[in-house]
Formats: C-alpha cells, structure tokens, sequence
C-alpha cells in the first residue's frame, strides 16, 4: 500500500480522537457545578430521592409517653408545638381507641402489655403491692432481648408495671399528703435526668397533671388547656434532651394516652373517654399521615405494645390483642412476605381482624363502680 494514503488515514483517526476527548470534556464540565457554586437544597432533596436507598423502619431505641386522660380534640385546640411537630414527622390517628374500661391503671396496663385488661388481669385502679399483670410487660420482653429499659411516671399506681429485674431505672412520684400527681415538667426533669446518666434504649414516661385538672375542674377547661401545653412542654423536654444526644432522628417515637373524659369523670359507657390521639414518629415513618385515610384501619392502645415490638425487633413469645400498624411505613415492611395469587377456585377471604365494628358498652361492672370512686 502507497504510504500517502496510509498517512492521510492516521491523521483522520488522531482528529477524530481528538474531537471525542474535546466532547468528554466538555460534557463532564457541563454536568459538574462550577468551582465555588453551591448546589441548591433543591438539587441536594433530588439527588437523595434519586440515589439515596430508603431509611430502614427498624431501630435500637424508643420512647413511649402517654398523657393521662388527653383527649384528642383538646389537644388540637391547645397551643402544643412539641406534639405537632411529631405529627409533622411522623403518622398519626385522633380517633385512636383505648380499652373499654377507660381507666388509667387497666388502661396503661393494655398499652404496655397489647393484650385487654380480660387477659392480663389488672381491673383496678390503685396500687397493690406486688401484684404484677398475667402476661409479660414491654419491659420485661425488651429486658431479655438485651436492651435497658426505664420507667418514668405521676402516679404511684405505676409500679405495678415495673415486675422485678424488668427495669432498671425507675423513678416514680408518690403520693402525698398534698398532692397525689407529680408535676409533668418534675416527671420530665426526672426523665431527662435518667437519659443523660444512663441512656435506656426504652423509655416510658407518664405524664398525669391533664387527668388530675380534669378531675378536679373539668375537662375541657381553659385550666385543662393549660394542663396540656405544660404537658407539651414536658414532652419538648424529653426529645431535646434526646437531640442534644444527636439520637432523635434514628429512634422511635409514639405519644398516646389511656383515656379521655367528660365533665369531671371517664368511663366506659361514653366515647369522649374512649377515643385517643396516637402518634407515631421515626425512621421510615411516613410523614404528616393521617391514618384515617386507611378506612379499615382503627388503632387501639394494644397497638402501641405490637408496634414497638415489631420496630425494636422483640420477640412476643404469646398471642396479643394489639397488631403492629404497618401502615405507617413508607415502604413495604422488609419482614412482610409477599402473598400468593388468589385463584378462582379458592374461597372468600374472612373478614379483617382490624376492620372497624361498631362498639357496644360493656355491662357496667359493680368492681368498676367501685375503681372510679377510688380512682384517685
């Protein structure tokens, strides 16, 4: 071959390498941002939805506080910042339902066991001692699968749920000649106190002053209203401490209560003492849901005792009445497995547990006649 034409064609190959290196280079600086330039938070929210894979909804650390007899609506109406910036973050229901008893021992007992006061047996109301619930508490389940736990409440009769060895750190007001509730922002002081020295993986507070103003004056009270924003405040407190720990964001977070009330008194026969606020926040939690636009799905007390469990990973050994609310999940719970096709052939599914039934008023007991009359 003549070596002018073989020239030409080495010369037209360098070009065209050339023009491809040219063209890489400036595709790559046209992707890039320029030297000095910030990207905007709307690029850094796109970047993460597009690369970043979804929070895992398991944690290592959880916080329960339930304030005693919080009536949904009330809550809307008072001034509570701490509270709505959970339900800002996290999933929510303010038509939550609380056992048929309506009363705060049997009532917390339900919540923190997920079984009704028929299986784990405490219909009571004041404190016995030494008498523990049939049936294995949060704490005690949380206690075997290694984790440390603490309780942190306003009201004596809360040491019944505190079985021997369940847990480890324990502060609780007791009743006096003077008053029979602690005061919430004490109990939270308490609380925070108990986290920076010893840090729990699992911690309950009970917040009672709203419960003790309704008694006393009336629920629905511009005092009862007060009694809500301090117990808000109380709250701030607890998940502050927790930010200053640089934990808030990876752990769950659920707020309840036991009860509600009407006039000065709560009981099983009215909805203003069943229905509850429930809220729900944490790591792959959805946010700002609310959970009534699941129409099938009503969350009960029992719930919060299964929901806890599932996200910490602890085994419940025995049957509950409570269900781990998955809805509140971003994504597909990763321990759900997927279902089979339903064939023709196979027949009708049976009714969902959780769909919803109309309630009906238990008979009115003699034995709870006599708990409300002690019920302080």
């Amino acid at each position: 071959m003549p070596a002018e034409p073989r020239s030409n064609r080495r010369l037209i190959l360098r070009l065209l390498a050339a023009v491809f290196a040219v063209a890489m280079v400036v595709r790559l600086f046209s992707v890039a941002p320029h030297a000095g330039a910030v990207a905007s938070k709307s690029d850094d929210d796109e970047l993460l939805r597009t690369v970043a894979p979804p929070r895992s909804p398991y944690v290592k650390r959880a916080l329960i506080v339930s304030i005693d007899g919080l009536r949904p609506d009330l809550l809307l109406r008072a001034r509570t910042p701490n509270l709505r910036g959970l339900m800002e973050r996290g999933s929510y229901s303010m038509w939550a339902r609380t056992t048929e008893m309506s009363i705060t021992l049997p009532s917390h007992t339900s919540m923190l066991t997920g079984v009704t006061p028929e299986n784990h047996r405490i219909v009571w109301n004041h404190y016995i001692a030494n008498i523990f619930p049939d049936v294995p508490t949060i704490f005690e389940l949380a206690h075997k699968a290694g984790y440390t736990t603490a309780l942190v409440s306003g009201k004596t009769k809360f040491h019944e749920l505190c079985r021997p060895g369940s847990v480890q750190f324990v502060d609780v007001y007791w009743e006096t000649a003077t008053r029979k509730v602690g005061p919430d922002l004490d109990t939270a002081d308490a609380a925070c106190g108990i986290l920076r020295r010893h840090n729990p993986d699992l911690l309950f507070m009970h917040l009672g002053q709203n419960d003790e103003t309704g008694h006393a004056i009336g629920w629905a009270t511009p005092q009862q209203i007060v009694a809500i924003e301090r117990a808000d405040a109380a709250v701030g407190m607890v998940l502050s401490t927790y930010r200053e720990m640089g934990v808030l964001d990876d752990m769950l977070v659920i707020v309840s209560a036991d009860h509600g009330g009407q006039g000065k008194v709560h009981g099983p026969n009215d909805p203003r003492s069943r229905h509850i606020p429930w809220i729900a926040a944490g790591p792959g939690i959805k946010r700002d849901f609310d959970l009534t636009r699941h129409a099938d799905l009503v969350v009960n007390t029992e719930d919060t005792f299964a929901t806890a469990c599932h996200l910490l990973r602890i085994s419940v050994p025995h049957k509950v009445d409570g269900r781990f609310v998955k809805q509140i999940l971003e994504a597909a719970d990763p321990a759900d497995k997927p279902k089979k096709a339903k064939k023709k052939t196979d027949p009708p599914d049976a009714p969902k547990d959780d769909e919803y039934t109309p309630w009906e008023a238990p008979p009115y007991k003699p034995e709870w006649e006599r708990v409300e009359i002690r019920h302080h």
